[in-house]
């Protein structure tokens, strides 16, 4: 959120402090009651983007967009459940542990014949001859505890050995693998902008998404499914790429194709060593490019990855690098000269969006293994309508029955309790309207229950207040020592209960979040509103000696 769009929380804060420093440093209680009518205004203020009244021009610059959002049971949107390919990651990981094998038995001088994998993804190690079997057998206890050797089958020469992880060791990779997915797919959903968002793990290897307010479901899906493996590898220019379709590539190259979007399949014959991969990003950011190209996604590299593409561009001037993202060509531009500093731009004729969302993988990192989508719904905006119903019902009942019971039983100190109460209300929309939070139908809940903590603490005070009249307290004293013998009881609850609060909002998801946020700040503003403003009033009559008796 920028700094214009906390302009109105900020406001809020500074007359919240202001009324507060003026009540605890015995300020009159006229000056807090000009106040609390200044802060009422501003609230109403920043509330009415979220009625869709046209505002003018100069008023929307001031608030910016300060409106409630609402979550995906109340305005519909997305919801998606994927499955992690977790037997894929298991392969990869251990293709990567066999370049390891591989590059081990040369560094210790072991002759084999062929370090690869089966169709289950395990290594295969074949050995040139008996006698370096031991010597195999102690390198791999030594540098791969976490393989489990087993003889093959061999067919003639030496020995052959399959590898694989070890039961334990293979669960945990697997654990690790769905938190890798879990805190990618949350990144990349973050910076996307969407709100109250629900990424949660179920059962094994399956992940839910909710988006509110996304109605464009592909677009998601491109966003959240990409893998993301950004590899940059050169472009083979000594042979035609027409030859190698035709009759196979060249050995120690590739073919790839460009996006479709970007001109067609076009086809590129690359050379398949990977010269630098994309985990020394460290930034990727859209910038404006000329009429003609569009926008272009500018990258910057962690100072391991600026060595690696300085020495790369400095030994390859003249040739085209091909980026490659997921197998597929963004761009192969020509390097020109050697480039320093770690500053890489990747250009394709993007769109805006398109090119919105490739700095966003780009960013949060690539998925550990590959997803594949099981379920797809697109909640209508008709659920929302009715939830709504329901919450406004729900809330406009219940308020009405405590504010008309209130007077009713405490007469005029229930008015007094009513203002309090709906001050409570306005603050608490306002605020989350200041802090864009999302308005789900458990965050109704949480506004009505902020209610019922209100009436309990205007109930305590007037209760209080009761029992030092009938003791023949005058009506001063009553007041004073009626708000300080209910502070503890009020205190406690509410510290309680904001606790709850926050524990809900750190372990909860989704819905549960809402609810936690609507309460913690209903706890707030309403031991401000219905004890500190309430208590202005009050102040306000003592010091104009206009407070002879209380109607309680």
């Amino acid at each position: 959120m920028d700094t214009q769009a906390f302009a109105p929380l900020l406001i809020l804060i500074a007359l919240a402090v202001a009324f507060l420093y003026l009540h605890f440093s015995g300020g009159d209680g006229r000056t807090r009651l000009y106040l609390a009518a200044i802060l009422t205004v501003v609230a109403i203020i920043i509330l009415l983007p979220s009625l869709n009244l046209g505002l003018p021009d100069w008023m929307s610059a001031i608030i910016g967009g300060t409106k409630i959002q609402l979550g995906l049971d109340l305005q519909g949107g997305t919801h998606l459940l994927m499955s992690v390919k977790l037997d894929e990651a298991v392969k990869t990981q251990l293709g990567h542990r066999a370049d390891d094998i591989k590059r081990q038995l040369k560094e210790n001088k072991i002759d084999f014949d062929d370090v690869s994998q089966d169709a289950s993804g395990n290594i295969v190690v074949k050995l040139k001859g008996s006698d370096e079997r031991s010597a195999f057998l102690d390198l791999a206890s030594k540098s791969f505890p976490d393989l489990v050797v087993n003889t093959a089958p061999s067919t003639g020469g030496g020995p052959a050995f399959s590898l694989g992880f070890r039961p334990r060791d293979l669960s945990q990779m697997k654990a690790d693998v769905m938190d890798k997915a879990l805190e990618t797919i949350r990144n990349r959903i973050d910076q996307l902008g969407v709100r109250e968002t629900t990424v949660v793990r179920e059962g094994d290897n399956e992940i839910l998404v909710q988006l509110p307010g996304i109605q464009d479901p592909e677009r998601a899906k491109e966003l959240i499914g990409k893998t993301a493996v950004l590899e940059f590898k050169l472009i083979d220019d000594s042979h035609n790429v027409q030859d190698a379709i035709q009759n196979g590539p060249p050995p120690g190259t590739e073919i790839l194709y460009g996006a479709p979007a970007r001109g067609g399949r076009t086809p590129y014959l690359v050379e398949s060593p990977v010269l630098m991969k994309g985990d020394v990003v460290t930034d990727a950011r859209v910038r404006p490019g000329g009429r003609l190209e569009g926008p272009y996604v500018s990258v910057d590299l962690d100072s391991h990855g600026a060595e690696i593409f300085d020495a790369l561009t400095a030994a390859n001037v003249g040739r085209r690098l091909a980026i490659v993202l997921d197998g597929t060509v963004y761009s192969d531009p020509v390097i020109k000269e050697r480039i320093p500093g770690g500053h890489v731009q990747i250009t394709g004729r993007f769109s805006l969006d398109e090119a919105h969302d490739l700095a966003i993988v780009l960013r949060s990192g690539s998925l550990p293994a590959a997803v594949e989508f099981e379920e797809e719904r697109t909640v209508g905006p008709s659920l929302g309508r009715d939830s709504i119903r329901q919450g406004q019902l729900s809330f406009i009942i219940g308020a009405a029955a405590v504010l008309v019971f209130m007077p009713f039983y405490y007469s005029g100190a229930g008015i007094v309790a009513d203002f309090g109460l709906t001050l409570n209300i306005l603050l608490l929309i306002c605020v989350m309207a200041a802090m864009q939070a999302t308005l789900t139908l458990p965050g109704i809940a949480g506004i009505v229950l902020t209610l019922g903590m209100s009436v309990d603490a205007n109930v305590l005070v007037n209760e209080r207040m009761r029992e030092e009249l009938r003791a023949g307290k005058s009506p001063r004293e009553a007041v004073r020592l009626g708000y300080e013998r209910a502070w503890s009881a009020i205190r406690d609850s509410n510290i309680s209960t904001f606790v709850a609060g926050l524990i809900l909002f750190q372990f909860g998801t989704g819905p549960v979040k809402g609810f936690a946020v609507t309460l913690c700040v209903g706890v707030l503003t309403g031991l401000f509103s219905c004890i500190v403003v309430t208590r202005a009033w009050y102040d306000y009559l003592i010091g104009a000696r206009k407070l002879t008796t209380i109607s309680v």
